[in-house]
Parts: structure tokens; sequence; C-alpha cells
């Protein structure tokens, strides 16, 4: 049966009513995306995975890898985690698996589980403007500075307080260097700084024209303000963007939380199984 992806998408509609109970709606197995046809596009933090109090607190649940591995052998290898971490990063949180995944917010990316990642012409950050950029975090010892390679990122969740001197300070050296070829990510209690040219959307366009890839209906999941970019591009690419945790711009529907988006993928396997 041909799919019509105006149709619902998930088994269940994950959004709520103004007084905010549950709103269920039960869709026919027939009317999940078929797997063959599809590209399953993941975000890892506060998508796939719940957030911690720090970046190397994250863990994966039992059974998610054992999911996406099903995954990727029902799509062919049309599986891709996407990321603002970089590549290297993403294999320690689920190792000893590797996936196809685009790294550093469309800095780099591997296009097969066993290939070897590729850059996507995304230049490093300049090594001062880095220096100058991490000795903010030393307006906090709870700021947490994390340095991707391609970004620097500053998470704030242990200091909440300081997220306006955060930004303030960013602002402070963007106006000393004009001309520095940077953007300011906000995020979840995270200000990250990288090189302009590349975003995770540059990084899904070049994904998608590689196979397995090539010619299938993108599935996209994320969850914070860098995912946006993706979310833009899906109807260009005949595709559905879904969000985690509120109800972003342009995407077909919404999950509540990390441990839905789970519990969904596993249905897409049993709906398959069951068709």
């Amino acid at each position: 049966m041909d799919q019509d992806w105006a149709d619902l998408p998930m088994q269940e509609d994950m959004s709520s009513d103004d007084d905010g109970s549950p709103e269920t709606v039960p869709v026919p197995r027939a009317l999940l995306p078929h797997l063959e046809q599809s590209a399953i596009l993941l975000d890892i933090d506060g998508t796939l995975l719940d957030l911690a109090p720090t970046p190397r607190e994250v863990w994966v649940p039992p059974g998610l890898a054992e999911t996406l591995n099903r995954l990727l052998e029902r799509t062919s290898g049309a599986l891709a985690l996407v990321s603002g971490r970089s590549l290297n990063d993403i294999d320690l949180i689920f190792a000893p698996e590797q996936f196809p995944a685009v790294g550093g917010h469309g800095a780099e990316m591997r296009v097969t589980a066993d290939s070897k990642a590729v850059a996507t012409h995304a230049p490093p950050m300049d090594k001062e403007l880095k220096r100058r950029l991490a000795a903010i975090a030393r307006l906090s010892p709870g700021i947490l500075l994390e340095d991707k390679g391609y970004s620097l990122a500053l998470h704030y969740r242990l200091a909440p307080q300081t997220e306006q001197a955060i930004y303030e300070a960013v602002s402070l050296i963007r106006a000393d260097l004009p001309n520095a070829p940077i953007e300011v990510l906000p995020g979840k209690c995270v200000c990250e700084i990288k090189h302009s040219g590349f975003t995770k959307a540059s990084g899904v366009r070049e994904l998608m024209t590689h196979g397995p890839f090539k010619g299938r209906r993108p599935l996209f999941i994320g969850d914070d303000v860098t995912d946006e970019s993706v979310f833009a591009i899906m109807p260009d690419l005949d595709g559905l963007a879904f969000s985690v945790g509120r109800r972003a711009k342009g995407v077909a529907g919404h999950f509540d939380e990390p441990g839905d988006v789970r519990q969904w993928l596993t249905r897409l396997l049993d709906g398959e199984k069951a068709a």
C-alpha cells in the first residue's frame, strides 16, 4: 500500500487539549511510514536521549541501540543521527555501536555505519577566537565549556543565573570582531558558537544526495532551536518533521519527551511486522 505522508504518521498523537489532558488519536498501522521508502533522521540530546545536567552524563537506555540497529536494517541503512556533537562524541555515547551521522551541526558526516567521516567543507573555528570565547566560562564554576572542534558550547544548566551574562559577553566579542564568520546558537541551557556557512540543514541536504538516503522520504525528529533549520527544509525533500517537548513552527506534530520518541520508533518496527 502506497503511503500518503499527509496522513497522521504517528500511531498516537502526543499533543494535548487546551486543558492539558492528553489527546490520543489512533492511527491505522497501514498509515505508518513504509521503512523501505523512508530515511529516519534523529537528533540525539533531548530527542532520542533525555537531557542531563552535563553533556557527559547522558546515557543510552536499554534497548535503544537494538531499536536503532533494527531500523537501520529495515531502511537498508537509511537511518542517521543528526547532532551538534562531533562524530567522535556520538560514537562514544553509543559505543560499541556506530551509526550513520551528521555531526558538528553539519560540519562532518558519515554516510554509512562503517564508512569514514567526511568533512563538508566546514573550516574549524579560529583558535584565538575560541580562546576568547572559552574565557567566558570563568564567569562561574557552574558553566561547563565544551569544545566540539567546529564549535564551542557554554553550558549553564548548573548555573542558570549566568545566562544573560554569557550572552552579553559573547555579544561584546562579536562587536569587537564584526567580521568574524561566526553565528550564535541558543539552546536549552547552552550558548553555542560555531563557524557560519553550515548548519544541520546543509548537512541533511548533503546526506540526502548519497545512497542509501537518496530518493527516500526523510522523517526528522528534533527538539531544539538548532533543529529548526532541518524542520524548514523537510517540505523541499518531501519529508516530515516532528518536534519534542514543544510545538515548533512547521512541524507535522510533536512528542512530549524523548521516552515517547523511543516508544514510537519501536512501534514503527512492530507496525511493519504486523502489516
